[in-house]
């Protein structure tokens, strides 16, 4: 079993919101993040919960349906148990949700600690946070980008940057496979920036997957690291 969690607050429609959305929106990105933290590792998601701290009418509804749009996605519908609760008895002036997603793999088959020596360690996407999200969505890595990700061979591990920045996850996925990241000079990639509603995934990768991945997917690419014993 896999679950993955994400959250979000002070963003949406409403008055005390420091970032104006609409609650789709929200849903949406929210729920981005944990299915990509789902399916990087190979898991079939099977049920999604939402715990909202605004009303069902109209605020969570929009969420759901921005939710539901995400599934929509990557091919899954309401088949998937979607369950969840709203503040139905406090008057709320702020936005805020949480989202998590459950799911299962053959554990012989999870891309964890996956990663191998000499592999191209590459980040899709750039890392945006806040207004930028909304500015420059053309630049951000998607569920889509995961999906073909995964078909593609020689890809070996993938793992979707969160607030902590490109180099934290890339560091962590380096040591779960007991290698080191050989980080390439002079990046222009900003390496400790919040990848925000990860915007960015990071995919290691062998040579001769590299080539395809520049084909398939037509986001940002850029190769941070080698990874060494």
């Amino acid at each position: 079993m896999v679950i993955a969690c994400d959250s979000a607050g002070g963003i949406g429609p409403k008055t005390g919101d420091q970032i104006k959305v609409s609650g789709e929106i929200i849903g949406k990105f929210t729920t981005r993040v944990a299915l990509m933290e789902v399916l990087a590792v190979g898991a079939k998601p099977i049920s999604i919960i939402n715990t909202l701290s605004v009303e069902y009418n109209p605020t969570g509804k929009e969420i759901i349906k921005g939710i539901k749009g995400e599934l929509a996605q990557v091919g899954l519908d309401e088949t998937i148990l979607i369950n969840g609760s709203t503040e139905e008895n406090i008057q709320t002036g702020q936005t805020g949700l949480g989202v998590t997603v459950i799911g299962i793999a053959d554990q012989d088959k999870l891309l964890l600690a996956s990663s191998q020596n000499n592999d191209l360690l590459l980040a899709i996407g750039l890392p945006l946070v806040g207004e930028e999200v909304l500015a420059k969505g053309d630049l951000c890595a998607d569920l889509s980008d995961i999906k073909k990700l995964l078909a593609i061979e020689g890809v070996h591990e993938i793992i979707p940057v969160g607030s902590k920045g490109i180099a934290y996850e890339a560091d962590l996925l380096a040591r779960m496979s007991g290698l080191t990241c050989r980080y390439q000079k002079d990046l222009a990639l900003a390496l400790d920036k919040s990848a925000g509603p990860s915007t960015t995934i990071l995919a290691s990768v062998s040579e001769d997957g590299l080539e395809q991945i520049e084909w398939e997917i037509k986001k940002p690419l850029t190769v941070i690291a080698v990874l060494k014993s």
